[in-house]
């Protein structure tokens, strides 16, 4: 006979041991040290990095270790502008994210939307695409989306090696409920997975499901792209993409200690710990130590990692995986080119028109983030000429002059090593009024959310 297990153990050693949580702006002039204390448990590195990946803090050092059962872990953070964390609302929402009540109280099954701060979305229905990109794509699915009377409400769109990983979230024009029929989200997969099959060459396959985790949508996009990339036998580079320095990521063994190493050092930028910490995760192994630093340009990290079953990376097929899976990881939010951000008022068809427009003038989307707040359609898409030349001033003019009569548009040039550069631009811009600029500001967005009704 077994012995018997209560499964409210975890819970109750988590509440005699609750995670304590220290924000200090003192300790140096130019970041906000953020330092974590709590009883070890699978992902929880995983779940920290989450929440100032979310907050869209950059994270310059970092020191982590779980030995012991115990983890501890001091960031070096600034926000998007970079300077200190000093707003007490995100200092409020990172202690009650990451402190006792992150154990003690039920998580509520929220929007992983994360490009609005914690917006909630309200009812819909999430859909994943994951299939062979090409030019013009993202106007199609927009348009089938249309045609279907679904409205788009949010999404985030990959792109990396001639595939294209998507979730978007809608709801019916009608009632502005989920779309739950099943005979017409039965035609909306089979036309959708239409599009995604391309030219019918690419082994890898194509899906279009609906989801109804609640899983964040970026740590989604690497789950989908994941399994391309562990399939993936010609990694051909698509149109328009351009490497500009691949990462260096290197694997040894640590044999008096019984860890695998992990190396990276490639350009650094936001959210790359979480990028590299999420595809390790998923890989099912665990981070029990590890040092990040940035010089301003280059992001080195030392990670040591073992597998779940507390094995180490022993062949050198298992190695050279986990180097590649790292190495698109690192690569696939990285866009280069133009990125162009639109503001105005929301109405169905909007994105399918906008779309549209972008395929007509050449120009291919790398990646997409849309979001729909209080009626307003706030989308940024990143794209670049799908021959590899850098985008004609004359076509983003033209682009300008053809949607910029209802929608406020801003462009700016995407620098090679910044995965999300506009961000910074747009935070500046929040005080600014929107009248009388051409930005507009998710952080700013996402500070009116903390204090709604919203907030986690």
């Amino acid at each position: 006979m077994r012995p018997y297990f209560d499964p409210e153990y975890e819970n109750f050693n988590q509440r005699i041991n609750p995670p304590r949580v220290c924000i200090d702006n003192l300790a140096c002039d130019d970041c906000t040290l953020v330092k974590v204390d709590s009883m070890n448990k699978t992902g929880i590195l995983l779940e920290v990095v989450q929440v100032l990946s979310d907050l869209d803090l950059t994270i310059s050092k970092a020191y982590i270790t779980s030995d012991g059962g115990w983890f501890m872990d001091v960031f070096h953070v600034t926000d998007p502008s970079g300077r200190k964390v000093t707003d007490q609302k995100t200092i409020d929402y990172i202690e009650k994210a990451l402190g006792p009540e992150s154990n003690i109280l039920p998580k509520r099954d929220t929007s992983p939307l994360k490009s609005v701060g914690m917006h909630f979305i309200g009812d819909h229905t999430a859909i994943e695409l994951l299939g062979t990109d090409r030019p013009g794509l993202l106007s199609d699915i927009f348009a089938v989306l249309k045609d279907s009377d679904c409205n788009v409400i949010a999404a985030e769109v990959w792109t990396h090696r001639m595939r294209v990983a998507c979730v978007v979230y809608v709801n019916d024009v009608g009632s502005g409920k989920a779309v739950d029929d099943p005979n017409r989200l039965g035609k909306i997969e089979e036309q959708l997975n239409n599009l995604l099959r391309g030219q019918g060459n690419d082994s890898r396959g194509v899906r279009a499901n609906f989801s109804m985790g609640s899983t964040p949508v970026d740590r989604r996009l690497h789950q989908l792209m994941l399994s391309d990339v562990e399939t993936e036998t010609d990694p051909t580079v698509g149109p328009g993409e351009v490497i500009d320095v691949k990462p260096v990521v290197t694997i040894e063994r640590c044999e008096e200690k019984a860890y695998s190493v992990v190396n990276v050092k490639c350009k650094d930028r936001p959210k790359l710990l979480f990028d590299i910490v999420c595809t390790l995760t998923d890989m099912e192994f665990v981070v029990f130590h590890a040092s990040v630093t940035s010089d301003g340009s280059y992001g080195l990290q030392e990670l040591f990692i073992r597998r779940k079953d507390g094995g180490t990376l022993d062949s050198k097929d298992e190695v050279e995986k986990v180097i590649k899976c790292l190495e698109a990881a690192i690569l696939r939010r990285v866009s280069e080119g133009f990125s162009l951000e639109l503001c105005g008022e929301d109405r169905v068809g909007l994105l399918s028109d906008l779309t549209r427009v972008l395929r007509e003038h050449g120009l291919t989307v790398a990646r997409a983030d849309v979001a729909t707040v209080g009626g307003q359609a706030m989308n940024v898409f990143y794209v670049r000429d799908p021959s590899g030349k850098p985008v004609n001033p004359t076509t983003i003019d033209a682009v300008r002059k053809e949607v910029g009569q209802t929608i406020m548009l801003s462009v700016k040039n995407v620098p090679s090593n910044s995965a999300t550069p506009s961000k910074v631009a747009r935070q500046q811009a929040a005080s600014t009024s929107l009248a009388k600029s051409n930005f507009f500001s998710f952080g700013g967005l996402f500070g009116k959310n903390l204090s709604g009704s919203n907030m986690l």
